[in-house]
């Protein structure tokens, strides 16, 4: 198991980093920083509350120490969450920004939480073996990006697989890749699928998340193109994924071959998709 620890704790104020590190280097998955409330560590199951308070300054020099000042952090911050060095993922709640009903991002936050990347290299093994595109499936915080880390890099060892790691979550600086990965960051999924289909000539195609009509319509013009698929999607089955109108689309076309079933412990198991 792998992380990028000392990246997580530099965008720490000084004044928590020595009781985080102390409590969470080995099995830290969440921090949760609420303004006049303790730090929250979750660690496997059980909650550890810190010391002290959290303040405004607190979560200003998180967010500014992880965007680093950019462009592109301010957009994906628009949406919600900030992508940290190491891959770290920050999602920000506070006061909103709304024009027409629309969300537009945070305009100032008075929690976080950030998740912390681990990289687990072997568990994708048995995914591995599936053949045809592969869909991951489990709640949120179960390990699917984590698996599907291990899952794209173990393919990528006798395959191109081109990764849309919109996030920057999948693959950030340090993280091993496999040998004929392409990583395309930054970038939505839709335009991402488009691109790297366009450019790359890939054999396979591997993303994060699936989670609106337009990601889905861009699997499926990357299905009719002949290109194997490596996607997770929020779901608990495969009855409760065909149920979801938004993938629809995805079951009609019978876009994914083998499914992958996590489990709350963060094992799974590996079936073939029913017709």
């Amino acid at each position: 198991m792998m992380c990028a620890w000392k990246e997580l704790l530099s965008i720490l104020p000084p004044r928590l980093r020595r009781e985080v590190d102390s409590l969470g280097k080995e099995s830290a998955q969440e921090l949760r920083l609420r303004i006049n409330a303790p730090p929250e560590l979750v660690l496997g199951g059980k909650e550890i509350w810190l010391r002290e308070n959290v303040t405004e300054e607190d979560l200003n020099f998180i967010i500014n120490t992880a965007s680093r000042y950019s462009p592109w952090a301010a957009a994906t911050m628009a949406q919600g969450y900030l992508t940290a060095p190491g891959g770290h993922r920050i999602g920000l709640c506070g006061e909103a920004i709304c024009r027409n009903g629309c969300f537009e991002g945070i305009r100032q936050a008075r929690s976080l939480c950030i998740r912390i990347a681990r990289d687990f290299q072997g568990i994708g093994k048995d995914a591995a073996a599936l053949k045809g595109s592969i869909l991951i499936l489990g709640a949120p915080g179960w390990g699917k990006t984590t698996l599907l880390r291990d899952l794209v890099r173990q393919l990528a060892q006798k395959e191109t697989v081109s990764v849309v790691d919109e996030r920057g979550e999948l693959f950030p600086e340090g993280v091993a890749r496999g040998k004929r990965m392409d990583v395309l960051t930054g970038c939505p999924k839709p335009a991402g699928i488009d691109m790297t289909l366009r450019t790359m000539g890939p054999s396979c195609i591997a993303l994060d998340e699936i989670t609106a009509e337009g990601d889905c319509q861009a699997l499926v013009q990357a299905a009719n193109c002949g290109v194997r698929l490596v996607a997770t999607a929020h779901a608990a089955s495969e009855r409760d994924f065909r149920c979801r109108s938004v993938y629809r689309v995805l079951v009609e076309n019978r876009i994914f071959d083998g499914l992958v079933l996590l489990h709350k412990d963060k094992s799974y198991h590996v079936e073939r998709m029913t017709l």
